[in-house]
C-alpha cells in the first residue's frame, strides 16, 4: 500500500493511521478478522463461563486461606476496575484488598468513585501516594523525549506499585479489569502503546532529561515480572470481566444504580493527564486517536455501530476552551511555562527507537504468548 493511500475497515473504524494494518479482499482489517477467529469462539462474551469462574474463585479463595485477602485489585474509579471490585466481592466472594496509586493526576470524579465503591463495598482500600517530585520529572523527562508514549510514567507506577504491594503482603492473585469486551483492539505501539514496562528504555529517558534522582519510585520491569514474579513468586494475573456478560453501558448502569458510582465522558478519563494526552497531546502532535482502537472494540462486541462510531471520532471528547485550559492547567502542574510547555509540543517528534531499550526480548516474549493462546489480541 502507498504511503499516502487511505483505507478505512469495511466493518469497523481502524484505518492506515496504523502503519501495519492490513486488509483482505473485502477490505476488513486483521483486527477484525483476529477478533472474530481467535477472540470470540472462547470468550463469547462471557457466556457460560460462570463454572470456570467460581472454579477460579474457590482457588483463590482456598490459597487465601489465613490472611486478611486473598486477592489485590488496583482501583482507578474507572468503569474497568471498578466493575471488577463489584464482581469479585459480590459474584465470586472473594476477600479483595482494593489499592489506588496516587500519582498526582486523580480527577474528581475518580476519587469520589472509589469513595462511594469502597463505602458500598464494605472493603478495605490502601492508598499508595507517589512521590510528586519524582514523578513530575520523570512526567517531565518523558514530554522533553518527544516519544508518542507520554502515559508510561503513569502506568508504571500503577502497575509496578500493585506488584511491589502484592509482594509485600504475600497475595498471589492480582484480579485486574482488562478485558475482551471493551479492549479487543489493541492499540498499535506508533499510538503510545508501547508494550509493557521497560526499565532501559525510563532509564535512558530520564538520564537524558531528568533532574532528580528517582529514589523512591517503583519500577517493576516487564521481563522481571513475566520470570520472577510468575514463576519465582507464584503471582497470577486473573481477568473475571472476560467470564462475565460485560457490557459498558449495563456495567455502568450497575455501578451508578448500586453505589452512586457516576461514568466518565470516555475511556481513561478518570485521570486527568491521561485524558489530556488522549484528547490533546497525542491526535494534535501525533496524528493518533486512540479513540479509534476503544471504539473499535466497542463496534466489534456489538455495543456500537459503526456509524455511530464515526459520527463520534468525527470531533473531539471535549471542547476546544476545555482542553486549552487544560494545557494551562499540566504547565502549572509541571511547574513549568505553557510557553515552555508549547516548545515541548512544536518540537520535533521522536520514537521509543530513538532511546535505549529491550523491545525486541519484548516482541520475543509476546510472540511466544500469542503461539500459545496466552494473548490473543493483535500485538504490533
Amino acid at each position: 500500500m502507498k504511503d499516502n493511500e487511505y483505507q478505512i475497515c469495511t466493518s469497523c473504524i481502524m484505518d492506515t493511521s496504523d502503519p501495519h494494518i492490513n486488509f483482505d479482499e473485502n477490505g476488513e482489517c486483521d483486527y477484525c478478522q483476529n477478533f472474530k477467529t481467535n477472540i470470540l469462539p472462547e470468550w463469547q462474551y462471557g457466556a457460560n463461563r460462570t463454572d470456570e469462574l467460581m472454579a477460579i474463585s474457590e482457588k483463590i479463595k482456598k490459597d487465601g486461606e489465613g490472611r486478611d485477602f486473598d486477592c489485590i485489585i488496583g482501583l482507578s474509579g474507572g468503569l474497568d476496575s471498578s466493575y471488577t471490585a463489584h464482581i469479585a466481592k459480590n459474584v465470586m466472594g472473594l476477600r479483595p484488598l482494593l489499592l489506588h496509586v496516587d500519582a498526582g493526576w486523580n480527577t474528581d470524579q475518580a476519587v469520589e468513585n472509589i469513595e462511594k465503591l469502597v463505602d458500598g463495598l464494605g472493603l478495605d482500600l490502601y492508598t499508595e501516594v507517589i512521590n510528586w517530585e519524582e514523578m513530575k520529572d520523570l512526567q517531565l523527562s518523558f514530554l522533553k523525549s518527544q516519544i508518542s508514549d507520554q502515559d508510561l510514567p503513569q502506568d508504571i507506577s500503577f502497575f509496578s506499585a500493585l506488584y511491589k504491594f502484592a509482594r509485600k503482603y504475600k497475595i498471589k492473585y492480582v484480579v485486574t479489569g482488562g478485558n475482551y469486551s471493551t479492549e479487543c483492539c489493541r492499540e498499535p505501539e506508533e499510538w503510545g502503546g508501547f508494550p509493557g514496562i521497560d526499565k532501559t528504555l525510563i532509564k535512558d529517558i530520564h538520564s537524558k532529561f531528568g533532574k532528580n534522582p528517582l529514589s523512591s519510585f517503583p519500577i517493576v520491569d516487564i521481563l522481571k515480572y513475566k520470570i520472577l514474579y510468575k514463576y519465582i513468586y507464584k503471582m497470577n494475573v486473573f481477568k473475571p470481566l472476560d467470564y462475565v456478560d460485560f457490557k459498558k453501558k449495563d456495567a455502568e448502569d450497575t455501578l451508578n444504580s448500586l453505589y452512586g458510582w457516576k461514568k466518565f465522558k470516555h475511556k481513561h478519563h478518570e485521570s486527568r493527564f491521561t485524558r489530556f494526552y488522549e484528547d490533546y497531546w497525542l491526535p494534535k502532535k501525533f496524528g493518533y486517536e486512540k479513540r479509534r482502537a476503544h471504539f473499535s472494540s466497542l463496534v466489534m462486541t456489538g455495543q456500537m455501530t459503526k456509524e455511530d462510531a464515526l459520527l463520534r471520532i468525527s470531533s473531539p471528547e471535549m471542547s476546544e476552551d476545555f482542553l486549552n485550559k487544560e494545557f494551562e492547567y499540566v504547565a502549572n502542574k509541571l511547574d513549568i511555562s505553557t510557553k515552555e510547555l508549547t516548545a515541548i509540543f512544536e518540537g520535533k517528534n521522536k520514537t521509543f527507537k530513538d532511546y535505549k531499550n529491550k523491545r525486541f526480548l519484548i516482541g520475543i516474549g509476546a510472540n511466544i504468548m500469542m503461539l500459545l493462546g496466552l494473548e490473543k489480541r493483535l500485538f504490533r
